[in-house]
This record gives C-alpha cells, structure tokens and sequence, in this order.
C-alpha cells in the first residue's frame, strides 16, 4: 500500500512540475533576437559551425542551454550568452524553438 501511494504522489509531482517547467513560445520569440545573430531569426543557422535550433526537442534545448549556464558544457561563446538566462527564459526559448518546422 505504501507503494501505490509513494508511486501516486510521484507521478502527480512529476506532472506538475512539468507542468510548471512548460515555456510559452510567443515569449520566447520576443527573447530570441540575440539568438538569432548565430542561429539565424528562424532558428536555422546560416554557418555550418552553429547548429539549428529550429525543431529541436524542447527538453534537448532547455537541458542544454541549462548545462551551458551552469558549466557543466563548456563553450566560449555560449556560456556568457546562457549565463544571464533565468529558467523561464530558458523555457521560454525551448518552447519557441522546439515550436519551428526544420
């Protein structure tokens, strides 16, 4: 009994924080601009030496962009970029990248 109510609480925690974790696309358009200087205003790259963030899976990007952030991915030029990126940035970001078409 004690599983069924620790696996209940659980999975109704996971559901609200992704709830919470959700970015809102429209914002996140508004915060690309300085994104868009190497990933391109569609979020298609116009270098080969920059990715595309255009389609990419909203949980890749977030989980990157908080892993450049932190340090934990190490790139001169994406670091300062993610550095002042609170996480409703970030997830604002994801959620309008992740909105795209390839």
């Amino acid at each position: 009994m004690k599983n069924i109510l620790f696996l209940i609480l659980a999975t109704a925690l996971s559901l609200n924080l992704s709830t919470a974790a959700a970015g809102d696309a429209a914002a996140g358009k508004n915060k690309s601009a300085t994104c868009g200087a190497c990933h391109g205003m569609n979020g298609i790259s116009p270098n080969d030496l920059w990715p595309n963030l255009a389609g990419q899976k909203e949980g890749y990007l977030v989980a990157q962009l908080k892993a450049f952030r932190a340090g934990e991915r190490n790139n001169p030029m994406m670091a300062p970029m993610a550095a002042p990126l609170s996480d409703a940035d970030i997830a604002d970001l994801a959620a309008y990248y992740s909105s795209l078409g390839k």
